[in-house]
């Protein structure tokens, strides 16, 4: 999650929101059955459907179900054929030959090339695009990085061999090259659909599961079953996804909605075992990290002293239990329980308010009545402040003296220009994009990455970095990061808040319906039983 490049979460206010109490309509514990195959769904506006643009949850939930690419992660997170059946990579580890599938086709009808994918990764890395992903995702190919600056045309690292063989060539050996491929900005798009319109994903022609069949602005999406597809056709006809449509509970219990995503507001409700929901309650682990970010390029966060002051006056057991009913965990570092390199032993800043004033006596300031003002970004159209950052603010005017205003800006410009809207410090989470700590470590904190919105700098740690992206054995490349994670901790650019979860409310019929550890689910898995 960055305004820059990856899967940012913007709605760390969701767990704690203040659901009404269910309204007049189906009794609680009621179980209406589906009278169509139409899957129906609460949904998000998607800030844009162009592959190669999107660079938050939102958007990828509907992507990833339209749009397609060479590879994908299975439902065990390795790396698995897609549009390419089959690939070699040769013995120096750099160049990597695709095979693609004959016969498939995008919902127009025509069909997928090599020449296609080609297009699509050049169109990423030219500047016009605007991506903000395209460098953290496809700057591994020889070529890449002249094509990102205007200096190229093509990406030379890239050779269409012929019609349904791709050869790409990095610019070393990289283990987690092909998961970088799993990610939506190396999705294959159609040319003319892409040139017939600014806004063409609007009326988007991919190659997933499903194809876009209407879009209704701020009311609904709907996701018809692509009887083209070249895998598994898809179980259900169409998926509606209500937008902004009402309160979440009420329409679970009118049998409007199949899927409920739970707030902290009903957790005690839906936990009851002895209740009505309980037998409805799905929890999937996700590998996601929610932080609270400092600008490291400006004062007072510039100075690490004042960075693990702030870290240390925040009592974050205290938060999780009484706001968050125990729905996340609580983070002492940058890997979430579940990702290869999660370091149970790391350690973190801990609460501790002596050790807060000590720092501050020892940074360049002295005491907290010489900071200059202090500003946190956070999502937010004018209204209250959410629970969790009112009582993290409250704990620094109580224990510290120190006075933090609040900023809200909305959720575009929170992802996508949040290096130019940052204030001195800023909220958000980071879900991964494939299960490897490079995903986490390198993409938020390697001077220069497009995700670094700490601005934070330190050469011993790029070098560290550096070297465990190459680092050809597992163990010893996984002991590279956990270092790496422990500098980053003990430095301190954000403080990591909690690991998620997420919780959800399935109608019975429902079958096949989880979200993956990135928290999207397969649609095309999907079935209604009557």
């Amino acid at each position: 999650m960055t305004g820059k490049g990856t899967r940012h979460l913007l709605l760390l206010s969701l767990l704690v929101c203040a659901l009404l109490l269910p309204q007049a309509g189906c009794a609680w514990g009621c179980h209406p059955s589906p009278s169509t195959n139409v899957l129906n769904l609460l949904g998000d506006e998607p800030v844009t459907l162009d592959p190669a643009i999107s660079g938050e949850t939102s958007s990828h939930f509907y992507i990833m179900q339209i749009f397609s690419g060479l590879v994908r992660l299975n439902d065990t997170m390795e790396v698995a054929p897609d549009i390419a059946q089959s690939w070699e990579v040769s013995q120096d580890g750099r160049t990597f030959t695709f095979h693609l599938r004959p016969g498939v086709k995008f919902h127009d009808g025509r069909e997928v090339t090599a020449g296609d994918f080609k297009y699509s990764w050049e169109r990423a890395c030219d500047p016009r695009t605007g991506s903000q992903t395209a460098a953290t995702y496809l700057g591994d190919i020889v070529g890449a990085a002249d094509r990102l600056a205007g200096k190229a045309e093509e990406i030379s690292g890239v050779e269409v061999i012929d019609a349904h063989t791709l050869r790409v060539t990095i610019d070393a050996p990289k283990t987690y090259f092909l998961c970088k491929l799993t990610y939506p900005t190396a999705f294959v798009v159609e040319q003319s659909n892409v040139e017939s319109a600014g806004d063409w994903w609007r009326h988007a022609v991919g190659t997933g599961p499903f194809a876009l069949q209407e879009w209704e602005p701020g009311q609904l999406i709907v996701l018809a079953k692509n009887e083209l597809y070249y895998g598994r056709l898809a179980r259900l006809e169409q998926a509606t996804f209500h937008i902004l449509a009402g309160n979440p509970m009420a329409m679970y219990e009118n049998g409007e909605i199949d899927v409920m995503p739970v707030g902290a507001g009903y957790i005690d409700l839906v936990r009851d075992e002895a209740g009505p929901f309980y037998s409805e309650l799905a929890v999937a682990p996700e590998l996601s990290m929610y932080y609270l970010g400092f600008n490291t390029a400006a004062p007072p966060f510039d100075d690490g002293n004042i960075r693990r002051a702030f870290c240390h006056a925040v009592d974050k057991e205290r938060i999780i239990k009484l706001i968050f009913r125990d729905m996340v965990s609580e983070a002492d570092g940058i890997l979430p329980p579940g990702m290869p390199g999660y370091n149970p032993n790391l350690s973190g800043l801990e609460y501790d308010l002596e050790e807060a004033k000590e720092c501050i006596a020892a940074s360049k300031y002295g005491n907290v009545s010489n900071l200059p003002p202090v500003t946190i970004t956070v999502e937010g159209y004018g209204g209250g402040v959410p629970s969790y950052l009112g009582a993290i603010i409250q704990g620094w005017q109580q224990d510290l003296g120190a006075e933090v205003g609040v900023r809200q800006v909305g959720s575009d410009e929170l992802v996508y220009h949040l290096m130019e809207e940052k204030d001195e410090m800023f909220v958000l989470g980071w879900v991964a994009d494939y299960p490897d700590p490079h995903n986490f470590l390198d993409n938020l904190f390697h001077t220069g990455s497009e995700n670094n919105i700490f601005e934070y700098s330190s050469p011993e740690l790029d070098a560290l970095l550096d070297r465990a992206g190459v680092e050809p054995d597992g163990e010893a490349r996984l002991g590279m990061y956990r270092q790496a994670e422990q500098e980053v901790v003990d430095e301190a650019p954000c403080l990591p808040l909690w690991f998620g979860e997420n919780y959800l409310l399935v109608k019975p019929y429902v079958q096949g319906y989880r979200l993956d550890p990135l928290g999207i689910p397969d649609l095309s898995q999907v079935y209604l039983e009557s």
